[in-house]
């Protein structure tokens, strides 16, 4: 019998206990992914997450995977984030999804370009995987990202726009075109509860787009009144006999901050009766599987869009990104309300539309599923090849 075959795997940029559910949901599909593609290889998987300090449930436990904390002692001591990277085979980068952009400033940019450059000048092979590219539209941060994009093994992007913005910036970077892990991400089905005497309408009202509008700051420039917008959706259709509104939180936690979307949910639930809180999820998983037994949703969250998309419910995002677009336009799904493009009262108008429409949107995403599979087996083998390069040379 042949020795056990084993493989150090860093995971930077994901997170075991994040509030913000999404970036749970990159993690546990990742290592999912990663885990599969080196069982396919005869290899066994010693996994280090590397990320922010969090205090969300925890869902990825340390017998799954280490977990090493990054703050600004860590990132900058000889033996934080140098020695920790040093010590992997190879290092899985998934920055947190979007946060490979300028848009949420220069530490945390810094913070992503350090550890990639840790990874590079320490010689340990770097993939990033499927994420958002960008924006950079200002020249400091251009060079640096280039110089880390073409420095990769592999460079995943999870859009069109996003493998477009990377072949401008970067021609010369390994780039191809995969999607978002999380449509990987493993639940149960609760779609038996769909089609019930009264449409079960999920909301997901994001703390961070709700609080901009309310601040008058609106950083993401959107053209509606968000925090107008969803009182707005929340109390008419709280009203209708017929429906049965659920207010979701897909971010939640003391870390998260004004980005929660706990509050707001629950000062909506005390606001509207008629409207139902749903219960704090214990991770990503549960979270998707309680979006599965809705009959719609409409989400200011990436990841909740995603986790309806991916188990067949019609699903409405509101953007505040082009990571909105670029994502589910490259699926063929047009249906969500842009950052530009409609007033408060015309984005109500839309939303009340689609509900009534729901059929048509369930028909777009099947037919936007039916182009997941391809694409995440393009991950899948960019991570078989980079996983069996990185073990012939460990």
């Amino acid at each position: 019998m042949s020795a056990e075959r084993r493989i150090r795997v860093g995971l930077l940029w994901h997170s075991p206990n994040s509030g913000n559910l999404g970036v749970g949901a990159l993690t546990i599909a990742n290592l999912g992914l990663a885990r599969e593609a080196a069982a396919g290889l005869g290899l066994t998987p010693d996994f280090t997450i590397i990320g922010m300090r969090d205090d969300g449930p925890t869902y990825v436990t340390p017998d799954q995977a280490r977990a090493v904390t990054v703050d600004t002692r860590v990132l900058l001591s000889p033996s934080g984030c140098w020695r920790v990277i040093g010590e992997q085979d190879c290092v899985l980068d998934i920055g947190g999804g979007d946060s490979f952009a300028e848009i949420y400033g220069l530490k945390r940019f810094m913070f992503l370009w350090l550890t990639k450059m840790m990874a590079v000048m320490r010689g340990v092979p770097l993939l990033l995987s499927p994420q958002t590219i960008g924006p950079f539209t200002r020249a400091p941060y251009q060079a640096l990202a280039r110089l880390a994009l073409t420095r990769a093994k592999a460079v995943l992007a999870r859009d069109e726009v996003s493998l477009q913005a990377l072949r401008t910036l970067a021609p010369k970077a390994a780039g191809s075109l995969a999607v978002d892990v999380a449509f990987a991400l493993p639940y149960e089905s609760q779609a038996a509860l769909r089609g019930g005497d009264r449409v079960r309408v999920g909301i997901n009202v994001s703390g961070l787009l709700f609080n901009e509008a309310r601040s008058g700051s609106n950083r993401f420039g959107l053209q509606v009144d968000y925090a107008e917008l969803m009182e707005r959706l929340v109390g008419d259709l709280s009203a209708d006999p017929g429906i049965q509104v659920h207010l979701i939180s897909h971010v939640a936690g003391r870390a998260e901050g004004a980005d929660d979307d706990g509050p707001v949910a629950e000062a909506l639930a005390k606001a509207f009766p008629g409207a139902l809180l749903a219960p704090r999820f214990e991770g990503p998983s549960q979270a998707k599987s309680y979006i599965s037994g809705l009959d719609f949703l409409v989400s200011g969250r990436m990841h909740a869009c995603i986790a309806a998309f991916s188990s067949g419910v019609p699903v409405v995002p509101v953007a505040y990104s082009r990571k909105f677009s670029g994502l589910f336009g490259m699926l063929g799904y047009a249906w969500l309300v842009p950052v530009k493009g409609l007033e408060t009262d015309g984005a109500l108008a839309y939303l009340h539309d689609c509900l009534k429409r729901r059929d048509l949107l369930a028909q777009d995403v099947a037919r936007g599923m039916s182009k997941v599979g391809a694409l995440l087996d393009v991950y899948r083998s960019a991570l078989s090849s980079f996983l069996s390069n990185a073990a012939a040379r460990a």
